[in-house]
């Protein structure tokens, strides 16, 4: 099993910038992908940012040259800079490992002035 615990978010003014933290724990040693999600009101869960341990890191198109996802061993942090009001949303981390994911609680990432 392996535990998932995010933090950081909050709100931030238009052109801000925050860092997402996310720590797993237990069976870290399965784990093969770290990834962001975010959800807006009335909209699907959609992936951020993924990073693996085979491949670089791969970003949605609307997050591209802003955002940044790096890991260290099991942490992984989602650094968002040039922040948009259309990003705010909760943002979930979500850890793969073996064929199974793990999901964190969410942190609320509010853009606004």
């Amino acid at each position: 099993q392996v535990q998932v615990v995010e933090s950081g978010g909050g709100l931030v003014q238009p052109g801000g910038s925050l860092r997402l933290s996310c720590a797993a724990s237990g069976s870290i040693f399965s784990i093969n992908a770290m990834a962001w999600f975010r959800q807006s009101p009335g909209k699907e869960r959609e992936l951020v940012a993924v990073i693996t341990t085979r491949s670089s890191p791969n970003y949605a198109d609307s997050v591209k040259g802003r955002f940044t996802i790096r890991r260290d061993n099991a942490n992984v942090y989602l650094q968002m800079n040039s922040l948009k009001p259309e990003d705010t949303a909760v943002y979930y981390c979500r850890v793969t490992w073996g064929v199974s994911h793990s999901w964190g609680q969410g942190t609320q990432v509010t853009v606004s002035s």
